[in-house]
């Protein structure tokens, strides 16, 4: 029985030796805290998305591990709880400052961001802080916060207000709609909220470019943080983090106004090759042909080799879970891709209460295919609370960009979406279906009756959708 114990014994007496980073590969996870937010963790239809969840992803697939995402609800929650039971590093994108120095060790930084003022379009444009004309409102416990009280210094008379239970999409979209006048903002977050936002515009930055870096405990013995540095620059030095930057500012433009111009270009020169694909395909599902060849657009501009940062490929931009659950086999393969999507589709379709009718029913599953199913009733659930009908789209579209509102989705099962974004999503593949049609009718020879329904079609062929 000795002897059978020993082993045992001797496990135990090793594994508490262990340094921190052999103790994450024995349990096989790496946990990572983060705010739920565009620019760093969040789910859609594709899946998980955001930067920070993609390169902390790849830093857990170094290691072989699993990465374990936890949220937090304010910024101060999130960096008390770093090195505790809750998690093992928080990315976040997280300035480091002095005052964080002070209780946290930081990696290598990977982003550079500069604090900027914003203001609403049509009130004065302040072109220093002493001309600041109504409220200044920041996140509590930010690097903003800690830039304003070393201005404060030359500047006794700048005041501000800190908002605890708040994040910098939730200040951008305040400043757009008037309930604010002015906030701090990082650039990054600036550039990527921009085009959901509009009305909110950059003043001035208030700082030269601060590094933006993972923040590990001060306690730890340092071979995670070194583990992470070693992958962090090896991933700069081979171009990936570049990549993956420059598809995240591409990203913020993808749902913001449409260009005709490169629509009628791929009209004319690349639809003709995936028009009967589209046709056959739609038959087979018994689909509008031309709702589908617009879903098609919207999501990878018929490119079947098209990929996202976050994986999702091909014509359809499938997730691999999604293309085994389609019985899709080569992603990249014009026709799997475009009848793994078709079912898909339809499989949301079908998910939604029978009594919704179309074309209610249509657009509902639109945006579940790009925001998610769980999503999509969160936002059904909000209209119910609105005393609206949850089964028609005019009412859950209403209600789709509260999803990115602290206020609202934290009382939902699905948190965090960029709601914005569903809604923008339909209104392009409506637009790209119509200009389809049209299309067709050219093709056919068909001549209006009027001027007016002239003057119509010239529109509906030029006619983008507006945010």
């Amino acid at each position: 029985m000795v002897l059978f114990l020993l082993p045992f014994i001797s496990l135990i007496s090793t594994s508490g030796h262990l340094d921190d980073l052999a103790k994450i590969k024995a349990k096989g996870q790496l946990i990572m805290l983060t705010l739920q937010g565009p620019t760093t963790y969040f789910e859609d239809g594709h899946g998980k998305n955001g930067f920070e969840y993609l390169l902390a992803k790849a830093f857990a697939d170094s290691l072989g591990v699993e990465l374990v995402v936890k949220t937090k609800s304010t910024l101060r929650t999130l960096i008390y709880s770093v090195g505790g039971p809750q998690g093992d590093f928080a990315a976040a994108n997280l300035v480091k400052t002095v005052e964080r120095d002070r209780s946290l060790v930081f990696a290598t930084p990977y982003l550079e961001v500069t604090q900027q003022l914003i203001y609403r379009r049509g009130s004065k444009r302040p072109k220093s802080l002493d001309e600041l004309d109504g409220e200044l409102v920041v996140v509590a416990d930010s690097s903003h916060s800690e830039q304003l009280q070393k201005l404060k210094i030359k500047q006794p008379e700048l005041t501000w207000r800190e908002q605890d239970n708040a994040e910098m999409n939730d200040l951008i979209r305040k400043v757009h709609e008037g309930d604010i006048a002015y906030s701090v903002v990082d650039s990054i977050a600036y550039l990527v909220s921009r085009h959901i936002y509009p009305k909110a515009r950059r003043a001035l930055d208030i700082s030269e470019p601060q590094p933006i870096a993972w923040a590990f405990p001060s306690h730890n013995d340092g071979t995670l943080l070194d583990a992470a540095n070693a992958f962090l620059q090896d991933y700069m030095a081979s171009g990936k983090l570049e990549s993956m930057t420059s598809q995240l500012m591409a990203q913020a433009d993808n749902f913001s106004v449409s260009n005709s111009q490169r629509l009628g270009r791929l009209v004319a020169n690349r639809l003709p090759k995936y028009e009967p694909l589209f046709r056959e395909t739609a038959a087979e599902f018994g689909m509008d042909w031309q709702l589908l060849a617009a879903v098609a657009y919207q999501e990878s501009h018929w490119n079947p080799k098209a990929r996202s940062p976050t994986g999702v490929r091909g014509l359809m931009m499938l997730t691999l879970d999604t293309a085994r659950e389609m019985k899709v086999t080569n992603r990249l393969d014009a026709a799997q891709s475009l009848r793994g999507g078709a079912a898909y589709f339809l499989k949301l379709k079908a998910r939604l209460p029978k009594r919704i009718a179309d074309p209610d029913r249509t657009l509902m599953a639109l945006a579940a295919y790009n925001v998610g199913f769980g999503h999509l009733e969160d936002a059904r659930i909000l209209a119910v609370r609105n005393g609206k009908s949850p089964d028609i789209w005019a009412n859950v579209r209403q209600q789709l960009p509260r999803l990115s509102k602290k206020e609202f989705y934290s009382t939902l099962k699905h948190g965090y979406a960029r709601g914005n974004e569903p809604v923008l999503y339909v209104d392009n593949i409506q637009y790209y279906k119509t200009y389809l049609q049209l299309h067709s009718l050219s093709q056919q020879g068909y001549e209006p009756e009027s001027e007016e329904q002239n003057d119509a079609l010239d529109w509906e062929l030029i006619r983008l959708p507006t945010i």
